[in-house]
């Protein structure tokens, strides 16, 4: 049992004899009655532990933690409980550096790309900074910093996601307790003004005044084979070319840490003559199916960020009457992805893309004013199922009409003979059948079946 003690001068003393039978004391100065006297329950729950050999129960435990490190400390010397370990102070500058030393697996545009977030968060929260002392609420206040920096919000939204990865890794590394940028996001909006349609003509026009077979090539191999510029583009080598079987072998340096190194696509008839001439007058023994020289001004230290073709291609879209528009050679490939959508399945368009439906329809695809056109001259697969203009725009009454009708006539053998003849029974289940399958129905299906309506 342990026993309180009080000195003359008002000091209060806790004494207790420990597992080992020694007498031990815990000094705690003056304290109020009732605190001292739960302070002795807690010290003679710690000793009957000790004694017994059990591990302290999980409020016991709870209790403890709770501990400033002073009160905590004077149990440690007691023998009651282990020392802390002294927190070591990690700086924000330490640990940033120390997450780019270790991550030498990622390419350079990529570690650019990281040091951007970086000097916000030293910026802003200084380099001496403990990490451990960032709170969600820092995070958020840190938010709405680069928001006010003017950053454009998917600009903000990426510099987050790398906040994120960067404390994710000090959260899996015990070097804080939490991720506080774990909930803290910021919208990306989809600027569809940013968004741009290169028509054929245009890319015509481009083609006339471009200063020599290179630029044909990079323009038609992000237009046409829908290439990323530079990085596909300027990776293309002669020996990537099936001439015979038509097809391409596209390199992807993007892609490439995830596995994607390469994709094949079709030679398509579009670049067929345009490689064909670039081959013509390339150099003899070149490699690469784009002059080299654009390759050799983008190895530098930051990667394909130094090769500066957008500068030049500037000048070949204003040259050629055009006003340019943003995202120079992105509008080139979501300009062709959206021409093939039309033709081919999703999955065989973003498998010669390099991207996934998800992707394709979010960054990609768009609404051409040919389709506005299409639509209004009625020339779709739907074209065919001809629907008279009393079938458009039924009445509130035999709308509700019909699903009853149906239901009926699936379920019912003697509904059916009451509404439909045994003939009209199948064509309507074979015309039903049709529909569920999105199949146009021919002209004529009107005249087959005659005195049937049907409504989806």
């Amino acid at each position: 049992m342990a026993s309180v003690m009080t000195e003359q001068n008002g000091t209060c003393l806790i004494q207790f004899v420990d597992g080992a039978k020694r007498r031990r004391s815990v000094r705690f100065g003056k304290t109020k009655p009732r605190t001292i006297d739960m302070i002795k329950v807690r010290i003679e729950q710690m000793v009957k532990c000790q004694k017994l050999g059990m591990p302290f129960d999980p409020e016991l435990q709870q209790w403890l933690q709770g501990l400033a490190d002073p009160l905590h400390e004077k149990f440690a010397k007691a023998g009651l409980v282990e020392a802390r370990k002294v927190h070591q102070t990690t700086t924000l500058a330490a640990f940033l550096d120390d997450f780019l030393a270790r991550r030498s697996d990622m390419k350079p545009a990529t570690i650019s790309v990281w040091q951007q977030s970086m000097r916000n968060l030293k910026g802003y929260f200084g380099l001496d900074r403990d990490i451990t002392t960032i709170s969600e609420a820092d995070a958020i206040e840190f938010r709405q910093h680069l928001v006010t920096q003017g950053l454009a919000t998917t600009t903000v939204s990426k510099r987050l996601q790398f906040v994120r990865t960067f404390f994710h890794d000090a959260r899996r590394r015990r070097m804080v307790s939490e991720n506080p940028f774990a909930e803290v996001t910021a919208k990306s909006i989809i600027r569809l003004d940013k968004r741009h349609f290169v028509r054929r003509e245009e890319v015509e026009r481009l083609m006339a005044v471009c200063p020599d077979h290179h630029w044909r090539t990079i323009v038609g191999l992000a237009r046409f084979g829908g290439l990323r510029c530079p990085s596909e583009v300027l990776s293309l080598r002669w020996q990537d070319i099936d001439w015979v079987n038509q097809r391409i072998n596209v390199p992807s340096p993007k892609t490439e840490h995830h596995g994607k190194g390469n994709r094949l696509i079709p030679l398509f008839p579009e670049l067929l003559e345009l490689l064909r001439e670039s081959r013509n007058l390339a150099v003899e023994g070149s490699e690469y199916v784009v002059d080299e020289r654009f390759r050799n001004g983008a190895l530098g230290e930051f990667g394909w960020k130094s090769c500066n073709l957008r500068t030049q291609f500037t000048r070949i879209v204003r040259r050629a009457g055009l006003k340019p528009w943003p995202k120079l050679f992105h509008a080139l490939r979501s300009s062709r992805e959206t021409e093939l959508a039309k033709d081919y399945p999703i999955h065989v368009v973003t498998a010669w893309l390099g991207n996934t439906p998800a992707v394709a329809m979010k960054h990609y695809l768009l609404t051409t004013d040919d389709d506005f056109e299409r639509a209004a001259r009625g020339d779709s697969k739907y074209a065919a199922l001809q629907i008279s203009p009393k079938e458009a725009a039924p009445s509130a009454a035999h709308d509700v009409q019909i699903p009853m009708q149906q239901t009926e006539v699936m379920r019912s053998n003697h509904s059916q003979s009451q509404r439909f003849a045994p003939n009209d029974v199948e064509k309507l289940s074979e015309l039903l059948r049709l529909a569920t399958v999105s199949e146009p129905l021919r002209v004529d299906s009107e005249q087959k079946y005659r005195g049937t309506r049907i409504r989806t």
